[in-house]
C-alpha cells in the first residue's frame, strides 16, 4: 500500500499540473480575444463589414459614378492616363483616367475615364473612333456591374472549332478501299486533343 506522504505528493504534483493547465488556458483565451479585436478593428478600416443599408447605398454610388464615366476601348498599350486624359479635356473636366492592366502589369487595351458632370459623357460619345498614338478609339457609356449577376451566353456549335465531333466525316467512295472491306480512314481533329477518339 501507498503510504500517506505518496498520496500527498501526488495530490501536489496534481495541483501544480491543474494550476499550469488553467494558467494556459487563460492565456490562450486573452489571446482569442487580442485577436477579435484587431480582426474587428481590420474589418472596420478595410470596410468589410457592411450592413444592408451601407451596402445598398455604396451600390447607388458606383452607379452615380459609373453615369459620369465612359468605356474607351483600343487605346494604345504604350498610351499613359495623361494622355487618355488630355485627349478627352474638350470633352469636360476629367475626374479620374483608369488603365486596366494585368497581373504582370501590362495595359489591357481599354481604360475608363470619370468625368465631373455627367454632360461630359455625351460629348465623349462624340469622340468614338477618333485616333489616339494611331488607333481608333471606341468609345462607349460605361456599365454597372451588379455583384452577383453574371451573363451567360449560351455556347452554339462552332463548325470551325471541332463541333463535328460526333459525326462520321465525309469520305469518297472508293473502289478499292486499302483499309478494308466497309472501313473508312479517320480524320482526326488537329486543332484539340480529345482522349475519346
Amino acid at each position: 500500500m501507498e503510504s500517506d506522504d505518496d498520496v500527498d505528493m501526488h495530490a501536489a504534483d496534481a495541483n501544480e499540473e491543474l494550476d499550469d493547465m488553467k494558467k494556459r488556458l487563460k492565456e490562450m483565451e486573452d489571446e482569442a480575444a487580442a485577436l477579435r479585436e484587431m480582426q474587428a478593428k481590420v474589418e472596420k478600416e478595410m470596410g468589410s463589414v457592411q450592413d444592408p443599408a451601407t451596402a445598398s447605398a455604396s451600390q447607388a454610388n458606383r452607379e452615380e459614378i459609373d453615369s459620369r464615366s465612359v468605356f474607351v476601348g483600343n487605346v494604345d498599350y504604350s498610351c499613359t492616363p495623361e494622355e487618355v486624359q488630355q485627349h478627352f479635356q474638350s470633352c469636360g473636366t476629367v475626374n479620374r483616367v483608369t488603365i486596366r492592366t494585368d497581373k504582370f502589369g501590362q495595359p489591357k487595351g481599354y481604360a475608363y475615364v470619370e468625368f465631373l458632370e455627367v454632360e461630359a459623357v455625351q460629348e465623349a460619345l462624340s469622340l468614338n473612333e477618333s485616333e489616339l498614338h494611331g488607333r481608333q478609339l471606341k468609345v462607349t457609356v460605361k456599365r454597372t456591374n451588379i455583384p452577383g449577376m453574371k451573363q451567360y451566353r449560351s455556347r452554339q456549335a462552332n463548325p470551325y472549332a471541332g463541333g463535328f465531333r460526333g459525326r462520321t466525316p465525309y469520305a469518297p467512295p472508293f473502289i478499292y478501299s486499302p483499309y478494308g472491306y466497309g472501313k473508312v480512314p479517320r480524320f482526326r481533329m488537329a486543332m484539340r486533343y480529345s482522349p475519346y477518339y
